[in-house]
């Protein structure tokens, strides 16, 4: 068991999730590099462990609830709680030039899959061992694209399923207030990644 702070964070073997990761640790908690490739997740914390940070590896498919079942099993083995949890995950399938008049149905539901719906089962999944902790935390990574007052054309499945995931942040948010878990969503601006 790990007495300092714990944290998971999803999508994590590159971009944002892996600069969130390297972070965290350098701050001294112990971070869970989580991510759907099994080999890229391990390079990425094993990069993270010889720079002398606390990072292991966990395969988690945020839209596949056996992975998120699975990744929760795995972390009550080894922890007693987690105290942080970064759903980082999330996928950008349309242009910006796609009109949801021609959004094809498959792309919107892909999107959703991951971007709302796989946050969800992350945090229904992982749960029980944030209500462990003296300070749980969930930050939902967001995106000015799915904010209601500057909401515009272009990127339509996007902006829907960043949208769908405020309106989540805020009724986790209210539902974990009891249990003294703090819930926010963050957009971290237009960043270079892949």
């Amino acid at each position: 068991m790990e007495d300092g702070t714990i944290a998971v964070v999803t999508g994590a073997n590159r971009g944002i999730g892996l600069e969130i990761v390297r972070q965290l640790a350098a701050q001294g908690m112990h971070v869970v590099l989580a991510s759907r490739d099994a080999k890229k997740g391990s390079a990425a914390a094993a990069a993270l462990r010889d720079a002398g940070l606390a990072v292991d590896a966990m395969v988690l498919d945020a839209a596949d609830p056996a992975s998120c079942r699975a990744a929760h099993d795995g972390l009550a083995q080894r922890f007693e709680r987690i105290d942080v949890l970064v759903n980082n995950a999330g996928i950008l399938l349309d242009r910006s030039t796609t009109s949801v008049l021609e959004l094809p149905i498959a792309t919107l539901r892909e999107t959703l899959d991951t971007n709302l719906i796989g946050v969800l089962q992350v945090t229904q999944a992982l749960a029980p061992l944030l209500k462990r902790s003296r300070h749980g935390r969930i930050v939902n990574l967001s995106s000015g694209l799915g904010q209601l007052s500057e909401m515009g054309a272009g990127t339509p499945a996007y902006r829907m399923s960043k949208t769908a995931l405020n309106a989540l942040t805020r009724i986790l948010a209210a539902d974990l207030a009891g249990d003294g878990i703090k819930v926010n969503a963050m957009c971290p601006g237009w960043v270079r990644t892949d």
